[in-house]
């Protein structure tokens, strides 16, 4: 069976013109932003424009096309997909896609595997055109760079076994997903929404919990590794959990390192950050020394009233996020959140054995999203392989 290399620009008709006469009659059609279209491969939402509004200055594509976004780092990050179930057969989007119609003989879903690769990816990002923070993919790129294009019927066969490895990446990926909504439940199944404490648990100030606030080190990080591992803001993740897949190290005197590393059990609170992202809080969970920088602050507790656990979930309700936005102060496209208002904040506060329960349900919670990231990077690295053996030829 041949398997010729081909220009993409053989295999797809390349950003094809929008003509009246294909609306049809239409009165409203499909308008997809950029922000609609998912690094995961597929169209997440899309709004209904008038044609009238969106048929000039906007990039035209139709149903079974293939998307591209050309921008970095959109294109970097994976926004590509197959168009489909469009409200009406003809949609408009962002002036940043690029628009791939397959020729006959071409399947949609096989050219879509073609451009939503590492590989493809990487040499159409090394031939990005244009400012820093403004590249883009130019149409050239398409017209010249090569993938494999075997008979119709190999590729409909290819591109369903793609098909099956992503549907098992994504419900791996569902389950987690849900792991992170089973504790979210548990919380508000043990404790009730704090937004209106229906179990009636007294109400106590932070600071009558609080043992101790400690700001970070401001010592300079570094990446080549001297010193100790140090916690930044993009460590703790907007949910509440800790992310060391991006570290950073510095250097503090054996003096200070008692005051500036965490312990099992602190509390870490991003104190400076975008508006929607301050407040970012997790339970540190692990034995090993790390610092953390001054964008943080750590917190400990008289766990004889309060655990960390428990504080840590009620910062990330929807109540918490909510309260926290409120209260932190703006300055400069960024907001604020002293460890003195911290201290301010009213704090539901249900019997500790209640709170000992929950937080032996955190820990097995943790477990359970443990295993499941484990099955969810096999499927990955799985898909992976397999879409990378596609792309050369080989699957």
């Amino acid at each position: 069976m041949t398997t010729r290399m081909v220009p993409i620009s053989e295999a797809a008709f390349l950003n094809p013109r929008y003509s009246a006469s294909n609306v049809n009659g239409c009165n409203t059609v499909a308008f997809l932003p950029m922000a609609g279209l998912s690094e995961r491969g597929f169209i997440a939402s899309a709004e209904e424009r008038s044609i009238s509004e969106v048929s000039q200055g906007y990039t035209y594509f139709e149903e079974g096309d293939v998307l591209l976004a050309k921008i970095t780092p959109c294109l970097e990050n994976g926004k590509a997909a197959v168009v489909q179930n469009l409200s009406h057969r003809i949609g408009f989007g962002s002036t940043e896609f690029h628009v791939l119609r397959p020729r006959e003989g071409v399947d949609a879903r096989f050219l879509f595997y073609m451009i939503w690769n590492p590989l493809f990816r990487h040499e159409a990002s090394r031939n990005m055109t244009g400012s820093a923070g403004q590249k883009r993919v130019p149409t050239d790129f398409l017209t010249r760079f090569k993938i494999p294009l075997p008979p119709l019927p190999e590729q409909r066969r290819i591109a369903t076994i793609l098909d099956k490895a992503d549907a098992i990446r994504r419900k791996r990926e569902e389950g987690i997903r849900l792991t992170e909504e089973l504790l979210r439940s548990t919380f508000l199944g043990m404790f009730g929404d704090p937004a209106t404490n229906p179990n009636e648990w007294p109400i106590r100030v932070m600071r009558e919990v609080v043992k101790e606030t400690q700001y970070g080190t401001a010592e300079k990080s570094n990446s080549d590794g001297t010193g100790i591992p140090v916690l930044r803001m993009n460590n703790i993740t907007y949910g509440g959990e800790i992310d060391l897949t991006d570290m950073k190290w510095c250097e503090i005197k054996d003096a200070d390192l008692k005051q500036l590393t965490v312990k099992r059990g602190d509390l870490l609170f991003n104190r400076t950050n975008s508006p929607e992202l301050v407040g970012k809080t997790a339970v540190w969970d692990r034995d090993e020394p790390y610092a953390y920088a001054g964008y943080l602050f750590r917190v400990r507790f008289d766990e004889k009233v309060v655990l960390p656990d428990y504080v840590s979930a009620f910062l990330n309700s929807a109540y918490g996020k909510k309260m926290l936005f409120a209260r932190a102060k703006p300055s400069n496209n960024m907001s604020n959140f002293s460890a003195g208002e911290f201290c301010r904040i009213e704090l539901p506060v249900p019997e500790i054995g209640l709170q000992r329960r929950f937080a032996k349900a955190v820990v097995e919670v943790k477990r359970l999203k443990v295993k499941r990231q484990t099955g969810l990077k096999d499927a990955a690295d799985l898909f992976g392989s397999l879409v990378q053996r596609a792309f050369r030829g080989e699957l």
